[in-house]
């Protein structure tokens, strides 16, 4: 798995209805939340990865998520345990984490207790896509806490996570279709009509930014 292919599962419509269905939330919602927090999650992520005081046991709870079935995953967030996700956000986040969904709240114009609902229902699910791409292939050999920070960093380390806030979710969009902002070749943005019936749609253009990475 590449970071395409992360980025592509948690962003799927499947995963984004998922997520809206065990938060009470609409898929909007959704989006405009994680665009805000998303980035501040892959953060934690490489934090956690690169502390010496934190990974192993970051590499334990990626052990104990990689096993769960993330191939349904309609199915796989049905089942999610909030109260789990919620203590993942602590620890990814730790003392940024009321600060951090507070402003995706915001941004989202959801209330906090909804948007903390939504980070609940994406963590375990990309503790569970993290912890299985660590534990394949040849990363198997290195998923331990001395080799955590690489295999992370080899994920994580072509990608401004700063730019997904603007450049990922830009413009407004709901299940039915919206403007979503794209940047031309020359740096000029530009407003796109999506539609839901629109090849590729939302996610296309969230995997274009990848693209040359």
């Amino acid at each position: 798995m590449d970071i395409k292919d992360l980025m592509g599962t948690i962003l799927d419509g499947d995963t984004l209805k998922g997520i809206a269905g065990v938060t009470g939330s609409s898929q909007k919602d959704v989006k405009g939340v994680l665009s805000s927090a998303l980035p501040a999650l892959l953060n934690g992520v490489k934090g956690q990865a690169d502390d010496a005081a934190t990974a192993e046991g970051f590499v334990g709870a990626l052990s104990d998520h990689a096993k769960a079935d993330t191939g349904d995953i309609t199915s796989f967030l049905s089942g999610i345990d909030l109260e789990d996700g919620g203590k993942i956000i602590g620890h990814l986040l730790g003392d940024k984490a009321d600060e951090t969904t507070k402003a995706a709240a915001e941004k989202a114009g959801v209330e906090k207790g909804k948007a903390g609902s939504i980070l609940a229902a994406v963590a375990p699910l990309l503790m569970s896509l993290l912890g299985q791409n660590a534990a394949s292939g040849d990363n198997a050999a290195s998923n331990n806490a001395s080799g955590i920070g690489g295999i992370i960093g080899s994920l994580l380390g072509n990608v401004d996570l700063g730019s997904l806030v603007g450049g990922l979710f830009g413009g407004s969009d709901d299940s039915d279709g919206g403007l979503t902002e794209l940047t031309t070749s020359d740096g000029k943005k530009k407003k796109k009509k999506t539609d839901k019936k629109e090849k590729g749609g939302f996610l296309s253009t969230i995997l274009g930014f990848f693209k040359g990475k």
